[in-house]
């Protein structure tokens, strides 16, 4: 198939993004990494009468590391080697769609799209991150435990596009480990789990089988069992709902242990570092 018929605009500054965006509220799309806006197009799964392509928007392929955070630009391709220094970002990568479409695939494309399922979304609201969103009347900066509502639903108002998310960076001691099942590698994720750990410290977070990526708390003692006991997941074609539940135990337990271990060997390199700088001081050999 191919897309119903649509106008198609080229803007150069921000500016005139946002004023096309102001004229055609809900009934245009913005166009950056088209990874899932083009087949939703060609299958006429969306029809709008604009199509905004921010490709040629300058200043928005930005990564700006600021203070404890970094800011990743509207135009920052999930490939991107400077996403190498986000750890968990760094782990949900693989995960995402192929190769090939992360070439093209954007960070904050994929938080806009607000799949309940992608990996990227709840990578941000596990680490506590935000989603800046531009229109002609402003600014404004949006939590991104608030920012997803429910499927492909999100806070963005019509005349809004995102034009940075904000990514925690790691503090000392903190480790992630991400884990998911998916029915071939690539494919849209069953069920995907992100974990944080440090010291006695634990965040946890859930998606594909709940609307939105979802925070938990869990029991540190059995985090996996706790988890499974906060889900009610519906059965789908590919799993029931009993397998699902089964799936956010065993991944629970898998993305914790792994984030544990990794912050203890963290912690332990931490000490054995703070170790040699005091022998050195009292003139010790270390």
């Amino acid at each position: 198939m191919k897309p119903a018929a649509f106008e198609y605009a080229r803007p150069e500054t921000l500016d005139e993004a946002v004023t096309l965006l102001a004229e055609h509220g809900d009934e245009a799309k913005i166009l950056a990494g088209g990874q899932s806006l083009v087949p939703m197009l060609n299958m006429r799964l969306l029809r709008p009468t604009s199509l905004i392509d921010i490709n040629h928007v300058v200043d928005l392929d930005n990564v700006v590391e600021e203070g404890s955070s970094v800011r990743l630009g509207a135009l920052v391709r999930q490939a991107d080697p400077r996403l190498a220094g986000l750890p968990l970002v760094r782990e949900c990568l693989p995960h995402v769609g192929h190769f090939v479409t992360r070439n093209r695939g954007t960070v904050c494309g994929s938080i806009a799209h607000a799949d309940p399922a992608a990996e990227l979304p709840l990578a941000l609201v596990v680490l506590g991150g935000s989603v800046v969103a531009a229109s002609a009347r402003g600014r404004r900066e949006i939590a991104a435990s608030e920012f997803f509502v429910t499927h492909f639903t999100t806070e963005l108002e019509p005349d809004e596009l995102v034009v940075e998310t904000v990514w925690p960076q790691a503090d000392d001691g903190w480790a992630y480990a991400f884990e998911e099942l998916s029915q071939r590698h690539g494919d849209f994720a069953l069920c995907a789990v992100a974990a944080a750990a440090r010291a006695g410290e634990l965040r946890v977070g859930l998606g594909a089988v709940v609307d939105r990526p979802t925070m938990l708390d869990v029991d540190p003692a059995e985090p996996g069992r706790s988890a499974a006991a906060q889900v009610e997941p519906f059965g789908n074609l590919h799993a029931s709902a009993g397998y699902l539940r089964e799936l956010v135990r065993v991944l629970t337990d898998r993305a914790v242990a792994r984030a544990r271990r990794a912050s203890g060997r963290a912690a332990g390199a931490g000490e054995a570092a703070s170790d040699g700088v005091s022998a050195r001081e009292d003139g010790s050999t270390p």
